[in-house]
């Protein structure tokens, strides 16, 4: 590691599993201090541990259900004291349900509506007072190609929708955030290897295989690290003067019509 975000304190959420794991990770050993949290106190705990035993200094808190905006303020303002301070907000925790129009229900859409969008916006809303009283700081929001293009292997109406709103709150987050020197950008990944999607690409459907895996130009699936690449470049001083842009990490895949 080459200590890229040295001195920085970044707060993560949605640590306890897949990218949120490497993002942890990674991000600790660039040099930052990481205050994470998760809704699962297991996941949470492990990653803890797991950072922590690779030399990283890094603080978990577990249980932490961010689309009650009482939560997400309560974590906010406990995170930027643990290590007094914050340069960086990594909105990465995402939580989602699947449906075709005429079949997903009301509860299914404001779940994800919930899971995907709102609780984006309450840890922002809960951490701008901190941003602005410490000079600012650069937000990474976690979109996805789905807000971009339909998706054509599984119907996803309330995810892309959640998702294409964490766009556009992010544009505006650039407008207001400037003055106090906030940088926020989206980065959008493409079909990526975790946890929750091990089982699909582990036996995927013939029409997912056909109009998603064998038309990414670089031939592979994207992995955890992939996404996090391109997060530590945003988290970083290198990336200073970019604000507002959405980083698309999905191997090429979403240009193809």
């Amino acid at each position: 590691m080459t200590g890229r975000l040295a001195g920085k304190i970044a707060l993560i959420t949605g640590v306890g599993g897949g990218m949120g794991v490497e993002a942890a990770r990674r991000l600790c050993a660039e040099g930052a201090r990481v205050v994470g949290c998760d809704l699962s106190p297991e996941g949470a705990a492990k990653t803890e541990a797991l950072v922590r035993d690779a030399g990283g200094e890094i603080t978990v808190m577990g249980g932490v259900d961010l689309g009650d905006p009482e939560q997400a303020r309560t974590w906010v303002d406990a995170a930027v004291a643990t290590y007094d301070g914050i340069d960086i907000l990594y909105n990465n925790a995402s939580t989602q349900r699947f449906g075709a129009i005429d079949e997903l229900s009301i509860e299914d859409w404001d779940f994800t509506m919930r899971n995907e969008l709102d609780l984006v916006y309450y840890t922002v809303r809960a951490a701008w007072p901190h941003l602005k009283a410490y000079g600012g700081g650069s937000i990474i929001n976690v979109g996805s190609i789905a807000a971009l293009r339909g998706v054509e292997f599984m119907p996803q109406n309330a995810h892309s929708t959640a998702k294409g709103g964490v766009i556009a709150l992010t544009l505006q987050l650039v407008v207001e955030g400037g003055p106090h020197g906030i940088r926020a950008n989206v980065i959008s990944p493409g079909m990526t290897s975790t946890p929750n999607t091990a089982g699909l690409l582990a036996d995927p459907p013939e029409r997912m295989k056909r109009v998603v895996l064998d038309r990414i130009p670089l031939g592979r699936v994207g992995q955890p690290e992939d996404v996090v690449n391109a997060a530590v470049f945003l988290a970083s001083d290198e990336s200073s003067w970019i604000s507002g842009t959405n980083i698309v990490v999905d191997g090429g895949g979403s240009v193809l019509g």
